[in-house]
Parts: C-alpha cells; structure tokens; sequence
C-alpha cells in the first residue's frame, strides 16, 4: 500500500513562510509528475504546483513567484517551499500522483494564515 505523508503545516501570520514535506512510501524516480494540492473550507481542491522527473514545474497564478515546488528521487520526498503567504492561503494541502490510472493522495496538512 502506497503511503504519501504530508507535513509542514502550520499557522502562520501574513507574510511568513512555510515549507511542506511530503514522504512517499515507494520509489518516486519512476513518477512523472507530483503534485500540490490544496482545498480551502466550502471550496474545491485546486491544484497549486506539480513538478516532473525533469523538474518541469507548472503553478497556479494564485502562487506564481511565491511558491517553489521541488523533489528529491533518493529521498523519495516532494517540497513545496511557501513565502509571502496570505491568509488566502489557508487551506489542507495535498500531495498527489497518479500511477497506473491510479489516483494517490495524502492525508493532507493544515495551513492556516492570519492577517
């Protein structure tokens, strides 16, 4: 069973930083794309950031200059470096991929602006 662990969440006041972790329970080399989700009360979840093997990354306007995805192959880890960040922001975060026509996702990990 493919477990993805997210971690880095916090609350935070306007402008601070953030950065999430996100472990994968297999081999992450062979992915193509990883992905940050994330899914604010009342909405729904938005992608903000993915990232491929060839550290392509793609963002949503919302988080352009702002948010930096990033992944480590030998530690089977994807990051998502957060600065500037606005009460906006707030919201669980996801990591996610899709193998196989399968669909994984993480349990998700609150961050919570203030202004």
């Amino acid at each position: 069973q493919v477990q993805l662990v997210e971690s880095g969440g916090g609350l935070v006041q306007s402008g601070a930083s953030l950065r999430l972790s996100c472990a994968i329970s297999t081999r992450i080399f062979a992915i193509y794309t990883l992905g940050w989700y994330r899914q604010a009360p009342g909405k729904q979840r938005e992608m903000v950031a993915t990232i491929t093997n060839g550290r392509t990354t793609n963002y949503a306007d919302s988080v352009k200059g702002r948010f930096t995805a990033s992944r480590d192959n030998d530690k089977n880890t994807v990051y998502l470096q957060m600065n500037s960040l606005k009460p906006e922001d707030t919201a669980i975060y996801y990591c996610n991929f899709v193998q196989q026509g399968r669909n994984y996702w993480g349990q998700g990990t609150q961050v919570t602006v203030s202004s």
